[in-house]
């Protein structure tokens, strides 16, 4: 399995959330972290109340997000969670609640 670099262009910032928007691709990122870091695509079935094509369908709007990576080993597929794109994407937030000065230092020109 090939997997999706993390984006370093414009926007990729809102994909990501917009994949996280979702309350089960949020549970599915939860249960990998539960896993230890690292699970298979059948324990998802046995946690989730969704089909296994629903799954699937959530797990490649993940991956193509950049948030999370797959291999394969035999016949089983194993899901993780893409650390450096979810720590950019904490990063990229945090700034938000950096004190930027005493009335936001912003001036209108208006």
């Amino acid at each position: 399995m090939t997997t999706t670099p993390v984006r370093a262009g414009p926007g990729w910032e809102v994909e990501a959330l917009k994949a996280l928007a979702h309350p089960a691709r949020f549970r599915i990122v939860e249960l990998i972290h539960e896993g230890g870091g690292e699970i298979c695509v059948c324990e998802f079935a046995d946690r989730l109340d969704l089909s296994q094509p629903t799954i699937s369908h959530h797990l490649k709007v993940l991956r193509e997000a950049g948030l999370i990576r797959s291999r394969q080993e035999g016949t089983w597929v194993f899901h993780s969670v893409r650390r450096e794109a979810v720590a950019a994407l904490v990063e990229r937030l945090a700034a938000w609640t950096e004190d930027a000065g005493e009335g936001g230092g912003a001036s209108c020109a208006c």
